[in-house]
């Protein structure tokens, strides 16, 4: 079920914030342009969002504000908890959901919520040190499930950029950050 697996990219999302170092926050990101600090606002951002459209609340700003504050590690741990509850809501998969480029029936959301933790968590686990740390497993299922679509109306818009390349052994984390336009 996609809430079990948004549960399982926040538990890896989740153990590697806590393992970020106060001093890699300037480190450069993955995502071109960003520093670790603002990929985590970015997700940080991305989960009151989708925790206020949930629920019927004020996410209290808009996505790229600044939700980090002093303390990043525990705006996300807050941010988390509560997107992992409004997930769980018994009516969290009904109806559609506003995001930033139109209404999505609700399941489709989760998805793409899915994917940005996910992925996401992959980045930052690269980027400060902690690859050891990221779910494969869940890392391979993504991209079968990617591969297996038409990804190509995802490129076009400059959501993901075009798959770059990665050797075939390379564990399924870095295949998939290559398939989504990551240079890893």
């Amino acid at each position: 079920m996609i809430i079990d697996r948004i549960d399982r990219a926040l538990d890896m999302t989740s153990a590697i914030v806590a393992g970020i170092d106060g001093g890699q926050y300037a480190d450069a990101s993955l995502c071109a342009g960003w520093t670790v600090r603002d990929e985590l606002n970015h997700l940080v951002g991305g989960m009151r969002i989708f925790t206020a459209r949930l629920t019927g609340t004020d996410p209290g700003g808009e996505h790229h504000d600044d939700w980090l504050g002093d303390e990043p590690a525990n705006a996300f741990h807050l941010a988390a908890e509560a997107d992992r509850a409004a997930w769980r809501r018994p009516d969290a998969l009904e109806g559609v959901i506003e995001l930033g480029f139109g209404a999505v029936p609700a399941p489709a959301a989760a998805a793409i919520h899915h994917t940005e933790v996910l992925v996401h968590g992959i980045d930052l686990a690269l980027v400060t040190g902690q690859e050891k740390l990221v779910d494969d497993q869940e890392c391979e299922r993504l991209l079968g499930e990617m591969r297996a679509m038409d990804f190509s109306m995802f490129r076009n818009p400059g959501m993901f950029g075009p798959e770059t390349a990665v050797a075939d052994d390379a564990p399924g984390h870095r295949r998939l950050l290559a398939f989504l336009g990551r240079a890893v």
